[in-house]
């Protein structure tokens, strides 16, 4: 997979995410389906861990050296982190709801388990390829 190909890939699934949230917003789908939030939060990380990849691209190749496996999470789990902390923010300024422990942590761990996908479906086209 060369860099014009990934940065294709990478671009293609924002789009997609864009495409998704704008129905979703529509159509009221984080109320209605409930899991809803946890697939956008799994092509969020996996989205953060091609884009990560794509700045590494050069220097990953061909051994995939786990440092960048860490790095690329790390990634993934900081933007993550101050995406929660964002919506933490917004929920207690703007929808007074209360804070949900519960609900960080799972969308946590879909971003932090949508970048792993990211990173091993990667190693696994370009080691193929």
């Amino acid at each position: 997979m060369s860099r014009n190909n990934l940065f294709s890939f990478t671009a293609f699934t924002i789009l997609i995410i864009f495409g998704l949230n704008s129905l979703a917003t529509k159509f009221y789908w984080y109320s209605s389906i409930w899991y809803f939030d946890i697939i956008m939060h799994f092509l969020g990380g996996f989205w953060l861990g091609l884009l990560f990849f794509y700045f590494v691209y050069n220097k990953i190749l061909p051994n995939f050296d786990k440092k960048y496996l860490v790095n690329i999470l790390l990634g993934v789990f900081l933007v993550g982190f101050i995406w929660e902390l964002y919506e933490i923010l917004v929920n207690m300024v703007f929808a007074k709801n209360a804070f949900d422990l519960q609900d960080t942590i799972e969308d946590l761990i879909a971003d932090m388990t949508g970048g792993l996908t990211s990173y091993y479906l990667l190693k696994y086209i370009i080691k193929n390829n």
